[in-house]
């Protein structure tokens, strides 16, 4: 049976955790949280997660992941066959993490858990959350998923990267990202009510007490 390392609040985590049960695949979760000690290092080389452990050993890295269950598993595709549209739902998803995800996350200390960062930090995210919002907003096609008409890798980043950013841009810049997308909002709608989207919000906001008491932990 598969197993999936790593822990509820984690939206990368949870980015592999929806593919799974979209997929209808048999997976047992094993509480991973990473950290540079050697017994975690020799599981995830970079001590992060999330990681999926198959037969032959563990495979790290999300995307990576993710394309592994696609050429392996069964269940409902998440990737198109065709290379053309194959490469616009990674090129998707990639710049979603890459221009949204990522800027945004610089700032996840000061807008999710009080830790005030430098303006320079917070500025730069700005910046770059608005470019990487204007990205999406020429290349996805919300038709009404992220890349088309059914459900894809791209919209796993999107669903579990795109509410994060707009919480950062909303608590730190009193600004709503998707303002000039309604259709990016009326696609989060319509995931909220899948009911493997539920489940996955549900665990995750089970897991959130501990989360945050081992981050005040930290501080």
């Amino acid at each position: 049976m598969l197993e999936l390392y790593g822990f509820s609040v984690s939206n990368y985590y949870n980015m592999v955790k929806l593919a799974l049960l979209e997929k209808d695949l048999p997976y047992k979760e094993v509480p991973f949280y990473g950290s540079q000690t050697p017994e975690t290092l020799a599981i995830s080389p970079r001590g992060k997660v999330p990681v999926l452990r198959v037969e032959q050993g563990f495979i790290n890295e999300t995307s990576v992941i993710l394309e592994y269950l696609e050429q392996t598993q069964k269940g409902k595709p998440l990737l198109p066959v065709e290379p053309f549209e194959r490469a616009q739902v990674l090129a998707l998803a990639r710049e979603i993490e890459l221009y949204i995800e990522l800027p945004a996350r610089a700032c996840y200390a000061e807008a999710y858990f009080g830790m005030p960062l430098p303006e320079a930090i917070k500025e730069k995210t700005k910046a770059e959350l608005l470019l990487g919002v204007a990205s999406l907003g020429r290349h996805g096609k919300f038709s009404p998923y992220v890349a088309g008409d059914s459900l894809s890798v791209a919209d796993l980043y999107f669903l579990y990267s795109v509410p994060l950013a707009c919480g950062v841009a909303k608590k730190l810049f009193d600004m709503d990202l998707l303002e000039q997308l309604p259709a990016a909002k009326a696609l989060l709608e319509r995931l909220e009510q899948n009911p493997n989207v539920q489940k996955v919000a549900a665990d995750r906001e089970a897991a959130m007490p501990a989360f945050m008491a081992m981050v005040a932990g930290k501080k």
